[in-house]
């Protein structure tokens, strides 16, 4: 790490603004509020876990996560969540089974045949195995043909509302204040381009540092300081069931193969409470149809393989908007244009949680400059900053 030119060790109280409260807020929130001298604020437009967060599939994983850089990032956040969780203390529902698919198309053998082989070179424990372990593993599945299948040990799931509300909480211990239905409307700047205040409908809040964690809002309210933070639009579904009795004896998550060649897969995961949370295709899918129908078409495809789910019952939850980068990759650490402007803004924000909220921290509190942040700079985009300010 070295030392950036943002020192705040002089400072009687250092005024930290984090705009949202999902999981990446909640948790950088969280990680600020341990140390001295600091006096958080948190704001939040709706209540906390009301964007992405609660919309997430809350796989913790790194399996389709590109370039390796990207994917060791995320392997050592997964690798830091057990301490996470018992910092926090209580129940968050964190389960560490696996990740079990197979694939029963020949045409579709060798795409993950070659992914399991990359991850290998990259050190993540996933293996071939073969039809029988898989029925090991989960005895209530009826899979179909099996023309290939793997198992990703350490993956894990856990309940981003009840991580939120337990970041929110020790935050608040610790001196934290937050304050929810309190949108950001606007960065207010100085004569030297560092910002001052945020605005609210009902007041202005006076502050040294702003994190932007905001998920898809991150984009116009960055550019209320001329910070241009380019977005993909990323609809999503993720529809739950009524609670039922356990289906998944070992794994955390399952990807089910397509029934047909005219569906796309879908991946399935049960929280303690007995609810399932369905979702199509890839977690990077879009989708945007939160109908009845489709609801009950996702769970019509996942009776397809779990059986004993034939009395279940759909409860469809409205889109989901998921904060995705234009280049898909995470968009993390302070701006020129704005230099007490730090932005948090990352699709796979319930992987990435822990240990984002900490690197943060340091780069915040300690001035460093995180060497494993620097793929994920802001200042990547500054070409486009140029251009939208003239």
């Amino acid at each position: 790490m070295a030392t950036s030119e943002r020192d705040y060790s002089d400072a009687k109280k250092l005024r930290i603004v984090v705009v949202g409260a999902g999981i990446v807020g909640a948790s950088i929130a969280y990680h600020l509020s341990r140390r001295k001298d600091i006096a958080v604020t948190v704001l939040e437009r709706d209540e906390s876990c009301a964007g992405a967060s609660g919309h997430s599939f809350a796989w913790l994983n790194s399996f389709g996560k590109d370039p390796v850089s990207y994917h060791h990032f995320n392997r050592r956040s997964m690798d830091i969540w057990d301490r996470f969780a018992r910092r926090l203390g209580g129940d968050l529902d964190l389960h560490w089974g696996g990740e079990l698919r197979w694939e029963s198309m020949p045409e579709r053998v060798e795409v993950l045949r070659q992914r399991v082989k990359q991850l290998q070179a990259w050190g993540y424990p996933i293996r071939i195995i073969s039809s029988d372990e898989l029925r090991e593993l989960e005895p209530g599945l009826s899979p179909g043909p099996v023309e290939i299948a793997s198992f990703s040990e350490i993956d894990g799931r856990v309940d981003p509302f009840k991580v939120i509300e337990a970041c929110l909480q020790r935050a608040c211990e610790a001196g934290a204040s937050v304050h929810t239905h309190t949108p950001v409307t606007e960065l207010c700047l100085d004569q030297r381009g560092k910002i001052k205040a945020v605005n609210t409908p009902s007041e202005e809040i006076s502050c040294d540092v702003v994190v932007l964690a905001s998920g898809t809002d991150t984009t116009e309210l960055a550019a209320t300081a001329s910070v241009h933070i380019p977005q993909q639009h990323s609809p999503g579904v993720v529809v739950r069931t009524d609670p039922q009795p356990p289906i998944l004896q070992n794994v955390s998550v399952l990807h089910l193969p397509p029934i047909d060649e005219n569906r796309h897969e879908i991946h399935l995961r049960q929280s303690a409470d007995g609810t399932l949370a369905i979702g199509q295709g890839s977690q990077e899918s879009v989708d945007q149809d939160d109908s009845q129908e489709h609801a009950d078409d996702l769970l019509g495809r996942a009776v397809h393989y779990l059986p004993t789910l034939v009395g279940a019952r759909t409860i469809p939850i409205p889109v989901g908007y998921r904060p995705m980068p234009i280049d898909e990759l995470p968009v993390i650490g302070f701006c020129d244009a704005a230099p007490n402007l730090y932005i948090a803004l990352m699709h796979s924000g319930v992987t990435l949680a822990p240990l984002v909220g900490e690197l943060a921290t340091v780069e915040i509190v300690d001035g460093a400059h995180v060497e494993m942040l620097a793929p994920y700079r802001p200042e990547r985009f500054r070409s486009a900053n140029r251009t939208n300010l003239h």
